[in-house]
Order: C-alpha cells, then sequence, then structure tokens
C-alpha cells in the first residue's frame, strides 16, 4: 500500500496534488510520501513484536537525511556500508549505538571514522578486515564490537546482479569457515564478537531462501556457543522483495516475514536485527517526468521523456519493471495503445519500458514511475550533464524539497582547468 492515489482525476502524494508539485519545482523529480515510509517501517517492527530487536534501515535504498531523520525518530536504526553513509546517518541524528557498518570493502579511515564517532558493530566480511578494525581500534584505545558475516550458500532466486548468498558471491566467509573464523576474531584483542550476520540478496519474493539460510544461522549459533563464544545478536540482513507490479503475484508480507524469524530463530534468546531497504522506500517514493515529444516510428509509437536512464538507471542496469501511469486519471473504457517509453539520453538503453500500454499522451502532459523510492535517487548520475534531479517529501498536505535541482553553472564550475591549457 502507498499514499498516492487519484483524486478528482488527479493523481496526488497524501493530501498534495502531483502536478503542484511539477508546478514549483520543475520535471523530473522525485517525491516521497512520510505517510508510506513510516507505515512500511512500522510493518517490520511490529512483526517482530515480542523480540528484542532493532529495525536497521539499509540506507543505500535512497539516503536523503530528510528520509532518514523521519525514520530514526520512529525508531529506526541505521544499516550503513560506506564512511560517507555513516556521516550522512551522523548527521541526520542517528546516534551510533544505532548504526551498522556492512560492506566488503571497509577502509581504515572509514573503520577510524565509525570508531571515533561510535558504532553498533561492524558486519565483518573477511578475515584481512578483521585484521585492520582490530589495529585501527587498538591504535584507538577501543574495543569494536563484530559480528561476522558468513556465506550461507543459499540461492536466493533473485536477479543475478543482487544475489549475495551464494558461494561464488564476493560477500562473507563460507560458513564452513565459521569456527575457523570466529577463533581468530576471538584471538584479536581489538575486538569483541557478539554475532553473526547474514544477508542473502534483494528483492526476493519467497520464504524459503529466508528459511535455509536462518536455519543454517541457528545451527550456527549454537555450534559457537558450544566453543566459547557469547552469540547475543543476530543480523538477518533485509531483502523482502516488494511488488513492482499490481498483479496478484505479491512478495509475502513483513507478518509473514517476522513470524519466519521467530520460528527459526526465537528458540536462541538473541537480539535480532533485520536490515529493510527497499520495502521501506520502494513503494514510498515516485519519479515524475514529463512527455516532451509523441513520435511516430516504424511499427510503433515512442513517447519521449525529460526523465532518463541517468536519472533511474534501474530499468537499464536490472532490466526492472516499474508502473508507470499518466499523472491525469484516464477517463474509465479510454483506449490505450502501446509506446516504446524513453528518456533523452544518446543510448538504445534509455529506454523505460517496450510496447507499453498507456492512455493517449501529448506533449507536455506528465507521468509518474511507481515504486521508485528505492534504488532510484541514490543510483543517479549526471551522464550528459544532466543535473541531478530534485526530491521532495511530502507529509500531509505539506511538501518541501529536500534536494535542489543543481544549476548547470554549480556542475561546470566543478571542473578544474590545469595551469598548462
Amino acid at each position: 500500500m502507498d499514499h498516492f492515489l487519484y483524486r478528482d482525476g488527479a493523481l496526488y502524494a497524501e493530501d498534495v496534488p502531483i502536478s503542484e508539485i511539477a508546478a514549483a519545482v520543475g520535471t523530473p523529480f522525485y517525491v516521497y510520501s512520510t505517510a508510506t515510509l513510516l507505515r512500511h517501517f512500522k510493518l517490520f517492527d511490529d512483526a517482530l513484536d515480542g523480540t528484542d530487536h532493532l529495525v536497521c534501515y539499509a540506507m543505500k535504498a535512497a539516503s536523503n537525511q530528510a528520509i532518514l531523520k523521519t525514520l530514526a525518530q520512529a525508531g529506526a536504526g541505521m544499516d550503513v556500508v560506506s564512511g560517507g553513509e555513516y556521516l550522512r546517518a551522523k548527521a541526520a541524528g542517528v546516534p551510533g549505538d544505532r548504526i551498522v557498518f556492512s560492506g566488503v570493502g571497509k577502509t581504515a579511515d572509514e573503520i577510524r571514522t565509525a570508531l571515533s564517532g561510535g558504532i553498533r558493530q561492524f558486519n565483518v566480511e573477511s578475515e584481512p578486515e578483521m585484521e585492520v578494525i582490530n589495529a585501527v581500534a587498538l591504535e584507538l584505545g577501543v574495543v569494536a564490537p563484530i559480528t561476522v558475516r558468513v556465506n550461507p550458500d543459499v540461492d536466493a532466486k533473485t536477479h543475478a546482479k543482487i544475489a549475495t548468498g551464494k558461494s561464488e558471491n564476493k560477500f562473507g566467509i563460507p560458513i564452513a569457515r565459521a569456527s575457523e573464523v570466529y577463533a581468530h576474531a576471538a584471538s584479536l584483542p581489538g575486538l569483541e564478537v557478539i554475532g553473526i550476520d547474514v544477508h542473502i540478496g534483494s528483492q526476493l519474493t519467497e520464504l524459503e531462501p529466508f528459511e535455509l539460510a536462518y536455519t543454517k544461522v541457528a545451527e550456527l549459533t549454537e555450534k559457537l556457543r558450544a566453543e566459547g563464544h557469547n552469540i547475543r545478536r543476530l543480523d538477518l540482513g533485509g531483502g523482502l522483495g516488494i511488488p513492482y507490479t499490481r498483479s496478484n503475484d505479491a512478495p509475502p508480507l513483513p507478518v509473514e516475514y517476522g513470524a519466519l524469524i521467530k520460528k527459526t530463530l526465537g528458540h536462541l534468546d538473541c537480539e535480532i536485527e533485520i536490515e529493510p531497504g527497499r520495502l521501506i522506500a520502494g513503494n514510498a517514493g515516485l519519479m515524475v517526468s514529463k512527455v516532451i515529444y509523441v513520435k511516430s516510428g516504424e511499427g510503433r509509437d515512442f513517447l519521449i521523456l525529460d526523465g532518463a536512464m541517468n536519472d533511474l538507471i534501474r530499468p537499464a542496469m536490472y532490466e526492472a519493471h516499474h508502473d508507470i501511469v499518466a499523472v491525469q486519471e484516464p477517463a474509465p473504457g479510454v483506449e490505450r495503445q502501446p509506446y516504446d517509453i524513453v528518456g533523452p539520453v544518446c543510448e538504445t538503453g534509455d529506454t523505460f519500458a517496450k510496447q507499453r500500454n498507456m492512455p493517449p499522451l501529448k506533449s507536455g502532459d506528465l507521468i509518474a514511475f511507481r515504486s521508485a523510492g528505492a534504488y532510484g535517487a541514490v543510483m543517479a548520475s549526471e551522464y550528459n550533464t544532466r543535473p541531478l534531479i530534485p526530491e521532495v517529501l511530502v507529509n500531509g498536505d505539506q511538501f518541501a524539497v529536500i534536494r535542489e535541482r543543481p544549476s548547470f553553472d554549480e556542475i561546470i564550475n566543478r571542473d578544474t582547468i590545469p595551469s598548462w591549457l
């Protein structure tokens, strides 16, 4: 469910007409719904009710400080994967003891920043990383709390580019080596082993892969405890998918996911962390664009938009589907026709959809890409010297621009011309 609905023939974000935002900020732009963000966070929080838990928002999905602050005020922690994300979370007012640091390539400088500013834990991905965290912790005179990310070799049944739990993926250490790696971690004086971390992928639409992975984590917890490790926290990652189409083939609900966690891990008396990103932010955002031209081609028609692959890269990168709707609601029974929906970038890959049935549209009409709140603005670029597009947050009948569109002068003036030119 989201809070982007038609009223009197016009698409609204909560209580604000999309056309009103477009008139104020220009197109294209991203718009997020506060009510949807909070509703989705609460679904996860409620799903783990009765357990000691923390829902850490995976901020790589959408990392504007206004979104982070909205969720943090509701009680969310943050899962970060870079020093920049760590500093962004801190700037949004998130305390260090609610920030989890994940990622396979943490540098010594990033580790130093997090240890100096406060961190809930590092999710360690390799033995070399473990050694670096230990060295930095000893240098600073602190002890670093860690979990070790284990790779359970479970097929997440998702897109190959976002699967992370198979043996051939770059993430974590093989679960078969866990005893050896945990023993090594326990021998390092700058580290405190507090738990286990696992994450098998993104946009999962079935519970079975989670159950397979969490069953292995439960067995590993008991084994490591028998070997003398105080395993008291289980970081289960995120990955629960969202419905990108309005079909009946919907992913499992957070309440079903929570029930699975309790069934497979509830007997261990561990604190549970989960790190959803996509399901919190995905359906909480739209990208709104304007039709520049309607072009007739050989056997097909094109809608050429002012939004492009640099603004929303998921279709070009992942062959991802987004429902695309007219901001002005079509009349009941209006005949639809197929269009290729494309952007203005000089690449064939700048295609959002092929032969998508849409109501008749003309130059100047607004359309909205649904489910664009996750991995939209954060993956955008300035390819073709196209400015990053504004981000807007709606709260009831109010809206605010939370990231401005830069001017061309601002973009161009970042360049520095060498003295010999």
